[in-house]
């Protein structure tokens, strides 16, 4: 078998040997239990790895999604007394709004990405610290049950955050494979002035992937403030970093084009393990940092379509 025809089961076979190895060394890992609290526990991350992904899928990234999920943190936090379970249409709008924003500026000012997002991030930081008076808040306990303990509830064992999780999963992957919208994020990723050719509105393509990112990024922010019960300019901090590894692990380049949201969910599998496998070994959290840079690296490294580059590294 070829390297070329192997490359697209790469991150399952991956899945699959650290699961093995990290089972060996520690037989607890595979308990049905412990393994649902894992994967509930990095149902944010996946959220916020599936809004990345249509970022990364037409070729861009999105680097306010951090931001965006710290300022929802606050903004939830902050207008739950007021519109209780309401302030859900609020923080998706808003996610939405800053979204658009991303993408506005990147198509009509012909900003790349990189720096579009960065901007736009900061921008949301800002809103943050503004509304929060740069000091962590905190949820009354009785409004957050009142509104969200449905969120974290469990029926028949199984907790209402991963339900949440493969709903969304579910959507997004019919949004990818069977919608026009899905086959022109890939006519976009696979060759933007091809798509332009054929007569594809890419501008108005770009920015509702990056519009789609945002609200991801707000739901997630929404679940960490209801799980901390509270709000902070700071609450999702070192997310941004895993949710890329997850998204360029699981298998979908930056070249973008190839892969997509299953396979997102296979990277975060893969960044579930290595994190279980580091706290297990007793890693200090500066070092997880460390490993999961060097784990961006060598995903870049082998997932990147260098005849897209043409030689220029942007």
């Amino acid at each position: 078998m070829s390297f070329k025809f192997l490359k697209p089961y790469f991150p399952w076979i991956t899945l699959v040997m650290l699961t093995i190895i990290v089972g060996i060394a520690n037989p607890g890992f595979f308990s049905p239990a412990g393994m649902i609290i894992l994967m509930a526990d990095i149902v944010p991350l996946l959220i916020m790895a599936l809004g990345m992904t249509f970022a990364i899928y037409i070729g861009g990234i999105d680097l306010s999604v951090q931001q965006i999920a710290n300022m929802i943190t606050v903004i939830t936090t902050v207008y739950l007394a007021q519109f209780g379970i309401g302030v859900v249409f609020i923080v998706i709008g808003v996610g939405a709004l800053f979204g658009i924003l991303s993408g506005y500026v990147t198509t009509r000012f012909y900003v790349p990405s990189f720096v579009s997002t960065l901007a736009i991030g900061f921008v949301a930081l800002s809103v943050a610290k503004w509304l929060s008076g740069q000091r962590a808040l905190y949820m009354d306990a009785t409004l957050r049950d009142n509104s969200f303990g449905w969120m974290f509830g469990k029926t028949w064992g199984i907790p209402h955050e991963l339900i949440i999780a493969v709903v969304l999963v579910l959507l997004v992957w019919f949004l990818q494979t069977r919608t026009s919208f899905g086959r022109a994020l890939k006519a976009v990723g696979s060759g933007e002035l091809a798509a332009v050719a054929s007569g594809l509105n890419v501008n108005r393509v770009k920015i509702l992937a990056f519009c789609i990112s945002g609200i991801f990024a707000a739901i997630a922010g929404l679940m960490f403030s209801v799980k901390l019960s509270g709000g902070d300019a700071q609450l999702a901090n070192g997310f941004l970093l895993l949710a890329i590894v997850a998204v360029l692990v699981g298998g979908t380049p930056l070249t973008g084009g190839v892969g997509g949201v299953i396979n997102t969910v296979c990277g975060t599998l893969i960044v579930m393990v290595i994190r279980a496998a580091m706290v297990y070994l007793e890693v200090d959290a500066t070092q997880q940092q460390m490993v999961f840079g060097i784990i961006l690296i060598i995903a870049i490294t082998l997932t990147i379509d260098r005849s897209k580059l043409r030689g220029i590294v942007k």
